[in-house]
């Protein structure tokens, strides 16, 4: 579905007016090419890797990513590190492996924050390259020191960890405090209502999903018990800030405008955007626009959305004349997931559609869906279209940008993979070690991926998702079984001690 961003102006989304920074309509002038390539990386939120028509998907449609990745690279080995949000985000942002800290786990939407300002994060590496850097949409990575007020500015965010702007959400659009902050501060915050936020117990007086089923138009299948926010109940609770609150059918635009107007403002310099959509994760609520384009139900519906902004943000780049000097990097921060707490029929809705492509798992899990994801790059001119092998990953953006921009190698977990990414070699990382977000890590090495013994059950788990865990250690070979359906360790003591080995030195 074609929706030209002219639509959408003037759309109110928590009760401020949403104007547009690019109407097509407008006279801007071309920007000249400058001599650093502008880096844009635009995240998805639990899109699977057979979400995408580029990657399979038949009864899905995404013309605009499509079209993405046919003007670049299209990576079949490309992996995100965690197959949850929080950690695949922090690896991608600090170049670490998230396991490496036990406090990276899924976090609550009042949590300090993950990331230490004092150490190399991709945006602050990129800022001391001479970019101009920002972050717009989900955050998910904590705030603040602990015991946030959200009635004052928050001193410890993205803008203390090398982003020059923000405009974010602080954790998911299914936990509060579902409000936007820019810069540190509450959007559209009426001081006369101030916000609290408490994942602990609820505020007197105010609805829940638990207590007032009636007051919710999405039916729960788990959690999400807590406060009613436009009619859905969300993880944790709130009181306050009611001017403030988003509307869910209008984040995509928000979002989007926020994402054009930080790339019109700099468009003279080299920029660094994190373009973080929150989309398809629960709660799955199109704007209008969408509702019932997909054919496959609401998570389908915000699947089409979603590439709908992505074409709007292209054409924007087009429009401003930076395609050719910018990169454009498309991924996901972990795999699909149908049912995840809303009864939106996404299970039954699905049909034939397989989200996770010709993959075993999805998110929260071991398997190769937990992690192996859509990875799109693009930059016109310089990368070759085509597809690449290559074993590639999201954490090894911080080595790579450091070598293209010439700063230093960040000395972390990160790997400079850059002539993989430009498609100048087919070759990338040779081993990869994974996890399924709650630190229960399996390593790739080349074809073959080994996931370790792990009896009993996982701290938590999806419905209809395997989450890889078994007693028996567990072997394939991805090249002949990409669907891990034939467990070869019996076969091959002597690669499973290599493998463990590698596990071993990487702890160190």
């Amino acid at each position: 579905m074609r929706v030209p961003i002219s639509q959408v102006l003037g759309i109110a989304a928590s009760g401020l007016l949403i104007q547009s920074s690019c109407n097509p309509k407008e006279k801007i002038s071309k920007t000249q090419p400058v001599q650093q390539p502008n880096i844009v990386v635009i995240l998805a939120d639990d899109l699977g890797f057979g979400d995408v028509g580029c990657y399979g998907s038949v009864k899905l449609h995404t013309p605009n990513i499509d079209r993405l990745a046919a003007s670049g690279l299209r990576f079949t080995n490309g992996y995100c590190t965690s197959a949850t949000s929080t950690p695949s985000r922090f690896a991608l942002l600090t170049g670490q492996y998230p396991w490496r800290n036990e406090k990276v786990r899924i976090l609550p939407g009042d949590a300090p924050l993950l990331i230490d300002p004092a150490k190399t994060t991709l945006p602050g590496m990129l800022r001391n390259a001479g970019y101009i850097t920002g972050i717009v949409g989900k955050w998910h990575l904590g705030l603040g020191s602990g015991q946030i007020d959200w009635n004052r500015r928050i001193s410890l965010g993205p803008n203390e960890v090398g982003f020059d702007y923000s405009y974010i959400m602080a954790a998911t659009n299914d936990r509060c405090p579902t409000v936007f902050i820019e810069n540190g501060s509450v959007v559209g915050l009426d001081p006369s209502d101030p916000i609290e936020v408490s994942y602990k117990q609820n505020f007197p007086g105010e609805a829940t999903g638990k207590d007032n089923p009636d007051k919710i138009r999405m039916g729960l299948t788990q959690g999400h018990a807590g406060t009613i926010v436009n009619g859905v109940s969300r993880i944790g609770f709130m009181k306050g800030g009611t001017k403030a609150r988003w509307k869910d059918e209008f984040m995509v635009d928000t979002f989007l405008l926020k994402a054009q107007k930080f790339i019109e403002l700099n468009r003279a310099k080299p920029f660094f955007l994190y373009y973080a959509l929150h989309e398809p994760h629960c709660p799955r609520i199109p704007s209008p626009r969408f509702a019932g384009t997909s054919g496959l139900g609401p998570r389908g519906d915000v699947i089409v959305e979603a590439d709908w902004a992505v074409g709007e943000f292209m054409n924007t780049l087009e429009h401003l004349g930076l395609s050719q000097n910018t990169i454009v990097i498309f991924s996901s921060d972990n795999g699909p997931v149908l049912d995840d707490g809303y009864a939106d029929q996404a299970v039954e809705l699905n049909g034939t559609h397989t989200p996770w492509g010709p993959l075993r798992g999805g998110k929260y899990s071991l398997l190769e869906a937990g992690t192996h994801v859509p990875f799109l790059i693009s930059w016109p001119g310089h990368i070759k279209p085509g597809v690449s092998g290559a074993l590639v990953c999201q954490v090894d953006f911080a080595a790579s940008f450091a070598a293209l921009t010439g700063q230093p190698d960040p000395g972390s977990d990160s790997r400079n993979v850059l002539d993989a990414l430009l498609g100048k070699s087919p070759v990338g990382r040779s081993a990869l070690i994974l996890e399924n977000g709650f630190g229960r890590t399996l390593i790739r090495e080349n074809d073959w991926v080994m996931i370790p013994s792990y009896p009993g059950e996982p701290l938590y788990k999806a419905v209809n998702i395997e989450t890889g865990f078994s007693p028996e250690i567990q072997l394939y070979n991805l090249k002949t079984d990409p669907g891990q359906k034939k467990n070869l360790a019996a076969e091959q003591n002597d690669r499973i001690g290599r493998m463990k080995e590698i596990i071993r030195m990487n702890r160190k």
